[in-house]
Formats: structure tokens, sequence, C-alpha cells
């Protein structure tokens, strides 16, 4: 981990294609055993959910590659090595999973599923109200809460359409939420422990309940699909 610390904090300061290309070598080594790494928490977590069983980290990580058409940053590379591990296989569905983002500084481990289509979107708000006791009871539970705290990203101003406006506004609230995610930093210092690996799965298995309730929807839509 050390290595792969160093290479993106070097990446970082030399975001060039000569500086990339002259470091490929490099880049070939360290990105096999971060995938090494994938496929040992595919492991793990395919021990409480079943569901992960069998996929090939290749098809979790993203590519190193930034997509720059409609960024004013024209940095060819990012600077982190991200993975997310979900049921449907591909890295970028709107299934609940694990993501697991190393980066000099800002490493995270997040949960949930983020930008759902918008048909998912709408039938995970209603589940979510139908059902809205179980999934309070799983984002406030005392061990979850403290290590993912509260859900993240962006929010409508208003009640979505079809929810009656007088609800209470803690359930309000989760319903305005476009993203449905949670996260926690890790220090560098985390990936010093011989057992980190270990320490992941099971923070990991923290989210699972989270996970399940959003897959009991979103896999609906993609099992229909196959």
């Amino acid at each position: 981990m050390k290595r792969i610390f160093e290479f993106l904090s070097q990446l970082k300061t030399n975001n060039n294609r000569e500086w990339f290309q002259a470091n490929k070598p490099r880049f070939d080594e360290l990105h096999k055993i971060y995938a090494d790494i994938v496929s040992q928490l595919i492991d793990g977590i395919s021990t409480f959910d079943k569901e992960i069983t069998g996929l090939d980290a290749k098809n979790c990580i993203f590519r190193i590659y930034r997509d720059v058409r409609f960024s004013n940053d024209k940095s060819p590379y990012k600077t982190h090595f991200g993975a997310f591990i979900t049921a449907t296989g591909v890295r970028t569905s709107s299934g609940g999973g694990y993501y697991f983002h190393i980066e000099p500084g800002n490493s995270i481990l997040c949960g949930g599923s983020w930008h759902p289509a918008p048909h998912i979107l709408k039938q995970l708000r209603k589940d979510i109200y139908d059902n809205i006791d179980e999934f309070i009871a799983i984002i406030e539970d005392k061990k979850f809460k403290s290590l993912y705290g509260s859900l993240e990203g962006e929010m409508l101003k208003k009640i979505p359409e079809g929810f009656p406006k007088n609800i209470p506004q803690k359930h309000a609230d989760i319903l305005k939420h476009k993203n449905f995610t949670l996260y926690c930093d890790k220090p560098d210092s985390f990936f010093d422990t011989e057992n980190w690996i270990e320490k992941v799965v099971e923070e990991f298995k923290i989210l699972y309940p989270f996970n399940k309730f959003l897959n009991y929807t979103i896999g609906e839509f993609y099992r229909k699909t196959i």
C-alpha cells in the first residue's frame, strides 16, 4: 500500500501523459496489486453477501483515465484507485454495493446506490416510504451510524411528487435524497496494519443490511432486463 500511495502522490504532482507513460510499467504492477486486493475483498464480502460471489475484480475496478470531455479540469488521469463491488457485477450500475477508494489523504469506504436511474430512484423512494421504520432502523443503528454517519449527496428542496406533504420531517429529508449513499474516511495509517483487509471486510459487513434493503428494489429491475 505504501508503494501505491507513493505512486498516486507522484501522479497528482505529475498528471501528464509524458510522466505516466514513463511510469506505465510501475502503474501496471501496482494496478495488479490493487486488483488482487479487490479480489480478496470480494471473497471476504461473499461470506455475508452471497450475491457478490464469483465477481471478477477487473469488472469492478474503474479506469485510471479521466473523461475530460465536459470538464474544465483537463488532467488526463485520476489520482486514486477505485472499485465498486456490486451484485450486478457492473461498476457503473445503480445497484447498492461497496465502494473502495484509495487516495493519499482521502481514502474512503462507501456503500449504497449512487445516481440511480430516474425510474429506479422513484421506486426506491416508494419502497423506503412504505417501509420507513425498517429503513430508519438500519441507518440509525448505533454501530452503523457511528461508522458511516448520515446519508450523503444532493437533495431536492421539496418532498418529491406523489408523497404526502405532512409527513414527519425526518421522513421527508430521507425521501429528498437523489442518492442513497454513506461513507467513512480512512487515514493513510489505517492501511499500515497487517490485517487491514479483514477490517475493511468487517466494516463493509456493517453496510450489508443497507445494501440489501436497496437491492431488494433495484434487483427487480435488473432481473427483468436479463
